[in-house]
């Protein structure tokens, strides 16, 4: 070989090679891009494979249909009831069960305290309800709903059905209670520098050696914010519009603040939830561009610090909602 075709030998190597290398580098920055992106909507429908269902159940009472028929509930304005578990999230928190769902607007309102700091301007959301099967035979330090078709139900604690109830004409449902919420930390991927934002709750546990707790757990690291509208019928009881939602409404909107005297529409009936998730990616990219996000009653960024972001909504309708009385 001369020298001349070694020199073009090198430089068509050297024009491949880089060529290569090039091609190298996109296709390594495009798989981070899609595995980041893919994780994201990965966690998103875990999110809602949690909260989904629970929303759907909320109002579900076994036999009975309407709260009002449950003996021994209590509302925030009654005396603090027996039944109340420890570390209970507000006055009769756990047993409110005429707010089957509700939420506060870009606020943390549990009197439980948090696992660290919650995220300030996020809302939270409570379900209440009962499981979907009958148990079998009730047992001590549980909080359960005795449903019939008749009037008489009752919310009781411990492994003796109420008196007055037959087990050949009702049904023993253990209570579900669940209060989401977001934290700025994370129990599982918080590293130095880096915390991460997580979607927790804080949920009723029955069968504890002290009887019932409010417990708290991490649902998903990486959710930075939540926000939730409700979607309100305001027709009244009896029309032909009854049961369609007309509009969506923030958590303090005055027509379903009972204590707004002049706003308060007794007709209102919440049918649907509709829930926003903002995630984020636990680890930074480079010349990522800049995210900014409007919705529900929030807009927010854009975000300059590196870290993929995502939103993801669903509206959740209410298969057992039913008018106040």
């Amino acid at each position: 070989m001369t020298l001349i075709e070694l020199m073009v030998a090198l430089g068509i190597g050297s024009f491949l090679m880089v060529g290569a290398l090039t091609v190298f580098v996109q296709g390594q920055t495009t798989f981070r891009v899609n595995e980041s992106v893919s994780r994201l909507q990965e966690n998103g429908r875990y999110a809602f494979d949690v909260i989904e269902p629970d929303i759907r159940m909320a109002h579900f009472w076994g036999l009975r249909t309407r709260s009002y028929a449950i003996d021994n509930r209590a509302t925030p304005d009654d005396p603090v009831s027996a039944l109340s578990p420890t570390n209970d999230c507000g006055v009769n928190w756990a047993v409110n069960i005429d707010a089957a769902v509700e939420s506060s607007n870009n606020a943390y309102d549990f009197t439980c305290a948090a696992f660290g700091a919650t995220v300030a301007t996020a809302d939270t959301l409570v379900v209440r309800r009962v499981t979907a099967d009958p148990v079998a035979a009730p047992v001590a330090n549980t909080l359960y709903v005795q449903a019939s078709r008749g009037d008489n139900s009752a919310l009781f604690e411990g492994a003796t059905i109420p008196a007055g109830f037959l087990a050949a004409t009702s049904q023993t449902h253990e209570l579900v209670v669940n209060g989401y919420y977001v934290d700025q930390t994370s129990i599982y991927l918080d590293s130095a520098g880096n915390p991460l934002p997580s979607l927790r709750r804080k949920l009723l546990r029955n069968g504890g050696a002290g009887g019932p707790v409010i417990a708290d757990e991490e649902i998903l690291p990486g959710v930075e914010d939540m926000q939730i509208q409700f979607g309100v019928d305001t027709d009244t009881v009896g029309t032909a519009d009854r049961g369609v939602v007309d509009r969506y409404v923030n958590p303090d909107d005055p027509i379903l603040d009972e204590d707004d005297v002049a706003n308060f529409n007794e007709d209102a009936q919440i049918l649907t939830v509709r829930v926003w998730l903002r995630l984020r990616a636990d680890r930074s990219e480079r010349g990522l561009p800049a995210q900014a996000f409007n919705y529900a009653d929030q807009n927010v960024g854009p975000f300059n610090d590196g870290f993929r972001r995502m939103l993801v909504t669903r509206t959740i309708y209410l298969r057992n909602a039913r008018p106040a009385e």
